[in-house]
């Protein structure tokens, strides 16, 4: 009897689960297509089938649908993993190049979701500040890989990172490969033959 509970209860819970990520999927082509503060909870529920009841209970406020489409986003880029793969690299050249990696992974992962966090950043205080802190968190990462160089950067160590969070501007992806068609691999090139132009200190005789 008790197996029996626990396998409703878990069948429930992956409803749940499939049911919130329908309605994050369903979220973002609307936002992507419409914008973030034109689209209503109740378009979100029309989209993903279900009752607007049902939209609210899984997340309570819009803000939150966006929160996990972030973080669904991260996922499939394999961010986080990525970052330490680049940061554990013993050669710091290779690392710097790989700034340029992480940035294209992520934005080429899906750029529309990019799109859909710069467009919501002027939105109610509860919405930037979840987004500011996402942001923070990417500024991190950036930083991060950056600051792992420090030993071999030709400007200081704040006006490098500047220089790279200056790249990862989603204008300069934008025009590139969205409105130049440039391929994300020719970006990825472009990007890390800018930053050791711009940051890698010459003396080493490594560029």
């Amino acid at each position: 009897m008790e197996s029996a509970v626990k396998s409703t209860s878990s069948y429930r819970q992956e409803q749940a689960a499939a049911t919130k990520e329908r309605i994050a999927a369903a979220a973002q082509r609307l936002f992507a297509r419409d914008g973030y503060s034109a689209t209503s909870m109740e378009a979100i529920a029309k989209a993903a089938g279900v009752g607007n009841r049902t939209v609210y209970v899984a997340f309570g406020a819009k803000r939150e649908i966006l929160n996990l489409i972030c973080e669904r986003w991260l996922e499939r880029a394999g961010a986080r993993t990525l970052a330490s793969e680049i940061l554990a690299e013993p050669d710091p050249l290779r690392r710097l190049r790989g700034a340029a990696r992480w940035l294209t992974v992520l934005y080429s992962t899906d750029f529309d979701v990019v799109r859909i966090l710069d467009a919501a950043i002027d939105e109610d205080a509860e919405t930037r500040t979840l987004l500011r802190a996402k942001l923070r968190g990417r500024a991190r990462v950036m930083d991060s890989l950056i600051a792992s160089v420090e030993a071999h950067l030709a400007v200081p160590l704040a006006d490098a990172q500047a220089v790279y969070r200056a790249f990862a501007a989603a204008g300069v992806y934008g025009e590139l490969v969205g409105d130049s068609g440039w391929s994300a691999a020719r970006f990825e090139q472009w990007l890390a033959d800018t930053l050791v132009a711009q940051l890698w200190r010459s003396s080493d005789g490594r560029e």
